[in-house]
């Protein structure tokens, strides 16, 4: 619940930069109070920034999501600076882009302890605190990649599957509990973001996002949104994510061999892979000077709005509109069959 004076207390992990940094951004512009989880103090302290200025309250904390423990000690903090949480976003990840032989155990146990335990830590701290309350919403930053594997992203794909069965099991268990307490999941595009600057890459190229592009300011609507009407068990941004989500649910083989010829230059720039060391075992962003924001280097390319987004979040007058469509149709058809029956009357036609 709101504060008395109307905000919101809302969490966001991996706030320093990408969606997260621009779905900070977003609940300030509403006057939300926001506390930012992520690893780097640079993109900390300059996404704090970007809060105050938006007309937020602002609480950066430094907190690896991988440790449940300080998780919750993150938690706590929140909830006794800023007050009761409200809403938690669940954003921060890392990865590894490279064929699956070429990532070390010990690489993949990393970032799926980050990608896909982080989400679990959590949500654990945000229902712990939420149920007693009955109150409250969790929003997963999703992909189309939760349903979708594509090559040279096994330990991202793989931790993205897992949040969604995840979701789905703990959404199962508060519907079970009459609980007023929510959770939803976001299943975003390729979204122009400091990431392929960021993660760890073995592919001879720099790495890009797969075309369409969107940029961030469009995920982070729909995280607001979703927080909004938590009701909804996901929501899908960009026509890209709802046709790879069909695709795969109609022609999953079809989409394996088409993926296999076209998903690893689709994934790759023209330019040379960069030698700057990735945020998998220390943030990218934790020096002075290292911030680069929520845009990655690919603004040329990106959408600033989804048409999707808007469908995704208007089912039902759509589904009004297109009742009303088939209704308008078929009182059409009887007019013209009336009509051509008249006219068949007066003209004597039609009888024996």
């Amino acid at each position: 619940m709101p504060t008395k004076d109307g905000r919101r207390v809302v969490v966001v992990t991996g706030a320093s930069g990408g969606i997260g940094r621009a779905t900070a951004r977003q609940f300030a512009r509403g006057g939300d109070a926001v506390a930012l989880l992520a690893r780097g103090e640079a993109g900390l302290e300059a996404a704090a920034e970007d809060v105050r200025a938006a007309g937020g309250v602002a609480l950066p904390l430094r907190v690896d999501v991988a440790d449940h423990a300080a998780v919750d000690r993150a938690a706590t903090e929140v909830e006794e600076e800023l007050g009761p949480i409200d809403v938690w976003v669940n954003d921060a990840f890392s990865s590894v882009f490279a064929p699956f032989l070429e990532v070390s155990p010990e690489e993949f146990e990393r970032a799926t302890a980050v990608t896909y335990l982080g989400y679990v830590n959590g949500t654990r701290s945000a229902l712990t605190r939420m149920t007693k309350r009955n109150q409250g919403a969790v929003v997963q930053v999703g992909s189309a990649l939760a349903y979708r594997g594509i090559p040279l992203q096994s330990v991202y794909c793989g931790a993205k599957h897992a949040i969604q069965g995840f979701n789905e099991s703990v959404r199962c268990e508060l519907l079970h509990d009459k609980s007023n307490v929510r959770v939803t999941m976001v299943q975003m595009p390729a979204v122009n973001t400091p990431q392929f600057g960021w993660v760890l890459n073995r592919l001879p190229k720099h790495p890009q996002p797969v075309p369409p592009i969107y940029q961030p300011e469009v995920a982070a609507r729909a995280v607001v949104y979703a927080a909004e009407h938590p009701r909804r068990r996901e929501y899908w941004v960009g026509a890209s994510t709802a046709a790879t989500l069909i695709a795969n649910a109609v022609a999953p083989g079809v989409l394996d061999r088409y993926l296999g010829r076209t998903g690893f230059g689709s994934q790759q720039t023209d330019r040379p892979a960069d030698v700057e060391p990735p945020n998998l075992w220390q943030p990218a962003d934790q020096k002075p000077g290292q911030d680069q924001g929520a845009h990655g280097s690919f603004d040329d390319q990106s959408h600033p709005r989804s048409a999707q987004l808007w469908a995704s979040q208007h089912h039902g007058l759509l589904a009004v509109g297109a009742a009303a469509l088939v209704a308008g149709a078929g009182i059409l058809v009887g007019n013209r069959r009336r009509a051509r029956a008249g006219w068949a009357g007066r003209l004597g036609l039609g009888r024996s």
